[in-house]
């Protein structure tokens, strides 16, 4: 092998060398910034009743006038979760079939209840039958949503057995739905307060073991 060849030879190998440290190092640098980006909750407001504070008793009548009383404490322990919707809401239908599926594998502890307002029952009604949510309360009322303030759609609400208000927020995934349950368990009022907290808690950390 004359000499060029052998420079470039070896020159290649060194690229490659040096592009597979390269990766290395993207890789790794990717793994910790997967750690550090927080998991995406549901936005809450700051504006309507708090979370911790116990629920109004609100007895009121499903789109079938069944009697469907929502906050305070259930008498079974069972948490509600109020899902706020519109037959206006393309993303509400998209998210119907996700809180189903919650509400499912969480129905030993939790009630799904549909809700919104608005004075054209049988667009309601319709809108219900379209979505397959017949064996669901659903709620068609203005006095609920103005009680937690619902000003954007979709919205959700999820009231401890207890009657207290476990969390709230804007929801457009099942990402955000399970960050409500996850509120709920660590007894934090977003994930987002819950991923801080634990931030705090690790800097905390570090600046003993550096002290």
């Amino acid at each position: 092998m004359d000499g060029p060849l052998m420079v470039s030879y070896v020159v290649l190998w060194a690229l490659v060398i040096v592009l597979s440290l390269l990766v290395f190092a993207l890789a790794r640098q990717v793994g910790v910034l997967h750690e550090r980006v927080a998991p995406a909750g549901a936005l809450m407001p700051t504006s309507g009743p708090k979370v911790g504070e116990m629920t109004e008793v609100m007895p009121l009548r499903d789109l079938s006038d069944h009697a469907v009383t929502i906050g305070g404490a259930d008498a079974d322990g069972f948490a509600t979760l109020i899902l706020f919707i519109s037959p206006t809401c393309p993303v509400c239908k998209s998210l119907v079939p996700t809180a189903r599926s919650l509400a499912a594998h969480e129905s030993k502890r939790m009630r799904l209840v549909f809700a919104s307002d608005g004075d054209k029952i049988d667009q309601h009604a319709a809108y219900v039958r379209d979505l397959g949510i017949e064996d669901y309360p659903y709620i068609v009322s203005q006095e609920l949503g103005l009680a937690y303030v619902v000003s954007k759609l979709p919205f959700a609400v999820l009231i401890g057995g207890d009657g207290a208000l476990k969390s709230k927020g804007l929801v457009n995934t099942r990402e955000h739905l399970e960050s409500l349950l996850e509120s709920m368990d660590s007894g934090v009022a977003s994930l987002q307060d819950y991923v801080e907290q634990r931030r705090s808690e690790f800097d905390q950390s570090i600046q003993e073991k550096a002290s």
